[in-house]
């Protein structure tokens, strides 16, 4: 797990977070993964990039999950950047084997429409051109509702935490099978 403050369980304990309860649900359903959760608030596309290298020749990932971007957003950085890092990001964790799930998530009304619809379209695009997996909003259900965010507005609340797996699992699990499979599991 790659990701920024949104897989890191920013403002709640992080046995609460959706990282963590995937890593319950994957022993749950008897799959062999282990989850390794290298996610750090305010981490940014570039950021990522530079450790990624050394994550995937210490782990060697059957699957990488990429959640970041939004920080890029935040600071208002051009689409097409973002774009470019996250393809780079992709295929390298391609390059070494894994397979990745991009996450995607959206920016704050007032970012303006025409930056906001470019920066979420981003994450479609690279999954299109990259084959990767796509949760086009990591948010879907939870940013929509005030009770399920933090007081900021950009973190959700411990109460949103299984929300945000609901939202990831559909398409994280297929990987997960086909991994399992691979590797002679179940």
């Amino acid at each position: 797990m790659l990701g920024d403050s949104l897989s890191a369980s920013f403002g709640t304990a992080l046995d609460q977070g959706w990282v963590s309860l995937l890593k319950a649900r994957i022993a749950e359903q008897g799959l062999p993964h282990h989850v390794v959760n290298a996610s750090i608030s305010g981490e940014t596309t570039a950021g990522g990039r530079s450790r990624l290298p050394a994550l995937l020749k210490e782990h060697a990932p059957a699957v990488v999950i990429i959640e970041l971007g939004a920080n890029d957003g935040l600071r208002g950085f051009p689409p097409k950047r973002i774009a470019a890092a996250l393809k780079a990001l992709t295929r390298e964790a391609q390059a070494a084997g894994a397979r990745v799930l991009l996450a995607g998530v959206r920016l704050p009304p007032n970012y303006g429409s025409a930056y906001a619809e470019q920066f979420q379209q981003v994450f479609a695009d690279v999954a299109e051109v990259t084959g990767a997996a796509l949760v086009p909003r990591l948010l879907a259900g939870v940013a929509e509702h005030r009770g399920l965010m933090q007081g900021d507005g950009l973190h959700p609340t411990a109460a949103a935490q299984p929300q945000l797996l609901d939202n990831v699992w559909p398409e994280l699990l297929p990987l997960l099978e086909a991994t399992a499979q691979a590797a002679g599991g179940p």
